[in-house]
């Protein structure tokens, strides 16, 4: 019997590199069409509501921005016992707080997935709010989406290019998102000046 791969994008748009799991599961959404038994997820910062997912899987394959403290924009993978281990010595959010205890709470339950994939990248920017991904980051959307398929490939789970558009949201894509951007004068790149007073340069 086929497994049930999971592949989840995990981060948050609104803080530049933070989004680049995202990206990375939109992308494989819009461009690949995968077998009945793998799931592609835009799994934001949802934490512990990604539990019952997580739990279904026999094979998760997370894309995220992770601090492995390297150079910025390092693609590294990791696979099984060494995913966890990232997670928490190079956290750079909330939702990967989150998120190890996700798996923690799993293997708990014993209804975790057998086998765990990390495709991760070093972020060169998390502080730019509202900012889409930096351009060193944007270049490894591709080297990362090909490690993922590699990795369905391995599981006898080849993805097929899709024809046409995929199920990616107008306002979600990067394109229309990096167009539609406020500039720093209509928005604020570090917080509202009435709630965050003094020199915020």
């Amino acid at each position: 019997m086929a497994p049930r791969v999971l592949i989840l994008g995990i981060g948050n748009l609104l803080w530049a590199d933070e989004g680049f799991g995202v990206r990375v599961a939109q992308a494989l959404q819009r461009d690949y069409v995968f077998p009945e038994n793998v799931t592609v997820m835009d799994g934001g910062t949802q934490g512990l509501a990604l539990i019952p997912y997580v739990q279904e899987c026999d094979v998760l394959i997370i894309a995220d921005a992770v601090d492995f403290g390297l150079a910025p924009a390092s693609l590294v993978e990791a696979r099984d016992e060494d995913v966890p281990a990232y997670l928490h010595s190079g956290k750079t959010s909330l939702h990967q707080v989150s998120f190890q205890e996700v798996l923690a709470l799993c293997k708990l339950m014993g209804q975790g997935p057998e086998q765990l994939h990390l495709v991760g990248v070093q972020p060169v920017d998390m502080k730019d709010y509202g900012g889409s991904l930096t351009p060193e980051v944007k270049a490894q959307l591709e080297p990362a989406i090909a490690r993922i398929l590699a990795v369905c490939m391995e599981l006898g789970l080849p993805a097929q290019a899709r024809q046409g558009m995929g199920d990616a949201k107008d306002a979600l894509d990067m394109a229309y998102y990096e167009r539609h951007r406020p500039s720093a004068e209509e928005a604020c790149r570090i917080g509202d000046a009435r709630f965050l007073p003094g020199d915020r340069r």
